[in-house]
């Protein structure tokens, strides 16, 4: 059984080979598109075999790619017509992309403006951060995002080093950032439980399960900058933290009796164990025993 595995491995992961290799010869030539990265759980090998391919498609905002020659590229490549967004088509921070099927694989594109980023970058290294509204992200997309895309991506077409001089500043990680999320995130995670402490007269679970979520989501934002890890979104960041070293006592644990002990009509019990976290967080910022 043991050497079937090792089989099927190696076969998954030459047909991914053939597919990334597939992108690339067919998307390189596009001009205005500087790099072509591979992003997500594949690039960080952590992708279950039904995982999407994410693909980031990196770009100068001077002289940026034409979407419909895009589309006209991945007709030869697709299985189906891929759906596209123009440039912007998701927001500023998320810029748009799309999705398509290669050879039965889910791709998704990302496009990337490589000047933001790169701004966005290097105000991270200097310990600025900011949080903007953006769809597909609850608690808001943090410019950080950006350190964490690039840390982890890895470039598959990148001629002129523009991803490579982004990827050097994000190692080690900056320590200005690590104080900049631990003081915003904390002092937001303490503001938005207290939001739902405030509300508890009101009846309002939906408030109250709203502040709780901002308020884990921020507290996931802290341990991850203790632990010098760097949060892409906000799906499996309550997983991930709860195996940090730096982490509350059974924080995954936890943050579920929040939200079943709001939803059973006894939010102030959720509330109280939410104080605990908060609590156990601030003192591990500070070295001191949990």
């Amino acid at each position: 059984m043991a050497s079937g595995a090792s089989g099927s491995s190696g076969n998954s992961g030459s047909n991914q080979d053939r597919l990334l290799k597939r992108i690339v010869a067919a998307l390189a030539p596009l001009p205005g598109i500087d790099a072509i990265v591979l992003g997500g759980s594949r690039a960080r090998g952590t992708a279950l075999p039904d995982s999407d391919c994410d693909i980031g498609l990196y770009y100068d905002p001077r002289h940026p790619f034409d979407t419909a020659l895009l589309q006209t590229a991945l007709a030869r490549l697709a299985d189906a017509p891929a759906s596209l967004t123009p440039l912007g088509g998701w927001g500023p921070w998320i810029d748009g992309g799309g999705w398509l099927s290669v050879d039965g694989r889910r791709v998704d594109l990302l496009y990337r403006d490589l000047h933001r980023m790169r701004a966005a970058i290097d105000d991270c290294c200097m310990g600025r951060i900011a949080t903007h509204y953006q769809p597909g992200h609850p608690h808001g997309f943090v410019s950080s995002t950006y350190m964490g895309e690039v840390a982890h991506g890895r470039a598959l077409w990148d001629p002129t080093n523009a991803f490579g001089a982004m990827k050097r500043l994000t190692a080690p990680y900056p320590g200005a950032l690590r104080a900049a999320l631990e003081q915003a995130f904390q002092w937001e995670a303490e503001c938005a439980l207290a939001n739902a402490e405030n509300s508890l007269g009101h009846g309002d679970a939906c408030y109250v399960s709203g502040c709780a979520f901002r308020s884990v989501a921020s507290l996931c934002q802290v341990l991850f900058a203790l632990n010098g890890e760097y949060l892409l979104d906000e799906k499996d960041a309550v997983a991930r933290a709860d195996g940090f070293t730096l982490a509350p006592r059974h924080f995954r644990d936890g943050v579920a009796s929040v939200f079943q002990d709001i939803g059973a009509g006894h939010p102030e019990d959720g509330l109280e164990r939410l104080r605990q976290m908060v609590r156990e967080t601030a003192a591990l910022a500070r070295g001191g025993d949990v």
